[in-house]
């Protein structure tokens, strides 16, 4: 198994596009599973920078735009899921391509973590409610301190859960950034595992670029209706949501470069993991790097 992991607009579909063309070229086959929380919503392809259809042609992708935006989703249903999909095409003999920027959801795919229950729909609503009433940093701030600590002051899905937990009386998960069961959980399953990576002025520029595409191809509107379908906490979540709408391109580029900074710290905590300079190569070039990591293919694909 192979995980693609690394900052937004590094070009982490591109590449896994390329690793499975090598890997089809080679005899053998590959299929990518998304490991984006926010691609995982059917409606917000052009914000969360989802394969579209012609890259799913190329490479065929799972767990991608099939959750209603309306719903709310966890990191902990998308474990279920993603370990399905995982087996189920190890079972097959093809080689499962994980890729995506969100650290959790990568951990959720390659580990066996304990998550905790979903919480009554009464208490989500109390805590959203409180959070409208309030602002999410004044939230924030009445957090133990224990709990707070982890937790970015603008984080609403994470304040909120934390929220929620208290509420109902539940410990809270395992402190990833401090060495919890985010770092130490084993792997399910034999995986290398990849950082792209690439300068900071040239990703800043990728960044800007990106967003004003995202703009041009329609995440405004995309946003408007996603309102309109009643999005949900976790779907609101996308970054450049709130500034998309409002037209604020600039914040919604700084957003991203914020996220890409915190992509960043995460995965120099990752264990194990092989960083990969893009420095200007090509994804292709990048794509035999990954398979010469692997080990190369014979006739069958690695696993």
């Amino acid at each position: 198994m192979i995980a693609i992991f690394g900052p937004t607009a590094v070009g982490k579909t591109a590449v896994a596009i390329e690793l499975g063309r090598l890997i089809s070229e080679a005899g053998g086959s590959a299929v990518a599973v998304n490991c984006d929380s926010i691609q995982v919503y059917r409606g917000l392809e052009i914000i969360s920078g989802a394969a579209d259809q012609r890259q799913r042609k190329q490479l065929e992708h799972r767990l991608v735009s099939f959750v209603p935006v309306d719903e709310e989703f966890s990191a902990g249903r998308y474990s279920k899921l993603a370990h399905a999909e995982i087996d189920s095409l190890a079972a097959a003999g093809s080689c499962p391509i994980l890729v995506g920027g969100t650290g959790l959801y990568l951990r959720a795919a390659l580990t066996d973590m304990e998550f905790r229950p979903p919480v009554p729909d009464e208490v989500r609503a109390q805590v959203e409610r409180e959070i409208e009433a309030r602002g999410v940093a004044a939230v924030h701030a009445d957090l133990p301190a224990d709990q707070r600590r982890p937790i970015h002051v603008n984080d609403r899905v994470r304040v909120s859960r934390a929220l929620e937990l208290m509420k109902t009386g539940q410990e809270p998960a395992p402190d990833h950034s401090r060495g919890g069961e985010l770092w130490t959980a084993g792997l399910r399953r034999p995986s290398l595992l990849i950082g792209l990576v690439d300068e900071v002025q040239v990703l800043r520029d990728r960044i800007v670029e990106r967003v004003g595409a995202m703009a041009e191809a329609g995440a405004a509107l995309e946003a408007r209706r996603a309102l309109e379908a009643g999005a949900s906490r976790t779907a609101r979540a996308a970054i450049g949501f709130d500034e998309f709408i409002s037209g604020d391109l600039e914040r919604a580029a700084i957003e991203h470069r914020r996220y890409a900074k915190r992509q960043m710290t995460w995965m120099r905590r990752m264990h194990g993991v092989e960083i990969l300079e893009r420095s200007g190569r090509s994804d292709r070039d990048l794509a035999l790097a990954i398979l010469r990591l692997a080990g190369g293919l014979a006739t069958d694909p690695p696993t």
